[in-house]
């Protein structure tokens, strides 16, 4: 994490000392708009931020049998932040509106492919006006190139078929990040089929948050997430969502928590449904 102030005094550090060697990406997105995020960003955005658009940057093109957000290629990921000032050095700050759930997702594309000089910001967008940050209106010039070479580690990942097996071991535990009344089968207003993968536990992204849209001090998220895992061991966890992308959101809360190691089911619930054949639960609410 980084919060707004600290975020301001490195890129006056950067502008001081004529260095380039922080990116800053804005990730500000609307599922139900999906153009609502760029010409929010034309609007106004923090000074020397590029945007990424979760659709098109984020994310693969849909194919048969993929979910709505396939992860994106590592090669073409790598040409795309590449030419946005993102080089193997370089500090990368992602934000959103608010939450981080979009850019969270920037967040484990990045540690995926081996670059861990990454942060979100706390409170997003709204913290950086907060806190009286700068804001700059239409597209930034593009920064000079960097070459990043990607390093994915298929360790951090799991496949629809890897779930399949995990129904079967209680050493395993898979936690689903959407909002209880998906979780439920009750309401599903994105996917053609309600309800969740059975034996998943709900635990919605929003619950990492407090009331002002800001990650829980370390301690309190370290709490909530224990009691959630129980006896399961954080690199047994395995995050999921609709699309894997509020799924990312958890993985930074658990980061955040020291509790490292969980890992993302990419393709989650839209992914699982795409095979008429695999099982699904409805209920299952506390």
């Amino acid at each position: 994490m980084i919060d707004a102030v600290t975020l301001a005094r490195l890129i006056g550090a950067a502008e001081t000392a004529g260095d380039a060697g922080v990116a800053i990406i804005d990730c500000r997105f609307d599922l139900a708009a999906p153009a609502a995020g760029a010409q929010a960003y034309l609007s106004g955005h923090i000074p020397g931020a590029r945007y990424a658009d979760l659709n098109r940057d984020l994310s693969a093109p849909i194919a048969p049998g993929t979910g709505r957000h396939p992860l994106p290629a590592p090669a073409g990921f790598a040409a795309w932040v590449g030419a946005r000032g993102v080089g193997n050095a370089t500090q990368v700050v992602a934000y959103d509106a608010g939450s981080g759930a979009f850019a969270a997702r920037l967040w484990w594309i990045l540690r995926w492919l081996g670059h861990c000089a990454v942060a979100v910001l706390d409170g997003g967008y709204a913290a950086w006006l907060s806190a009286g940050g700068a804001v700059r209106a239409h597209e930034e010039i593009a920064a000079a190139g960097r070459i990043f070479t990607p390093r994915p580690d298929p360790a951090t990942a799991v496949t629809g078929a890897q779930v399949e097996e995990m129904l079967h071991d209680p050493r395993r535990l898979l936690i689903d990040a959407r909002a209880p009344e998906r979780y439920a089968g009750i309401i599903e207003p994105l996917d053609s089929v309600a309800g969740h993968v059975p034996g998943a536990r709900n635990y919605p992204f929003g619950l990492n948050l407090d009331a002002h849209g800001r990650f829980l001090p370390s301690a309190e998220l370290r709490r909530r997430w224990l009691a959630v895992l129980g006896r399961t061991a954080p690199a047994d966890a395995v995050a999921m969502c609709g699309s894997g992308v509020t799924a990312c959101h958890n993985l930074l809360a658990l980061e955040a928590a020291g509790l490292t190691g969980a890992k993302l089911y990419a393709g989650s619930w839209s992914e699982w449904i795409a095979d008429p054949g695999r099982p699904v639960a409805t209920g299952d609410l506390p």
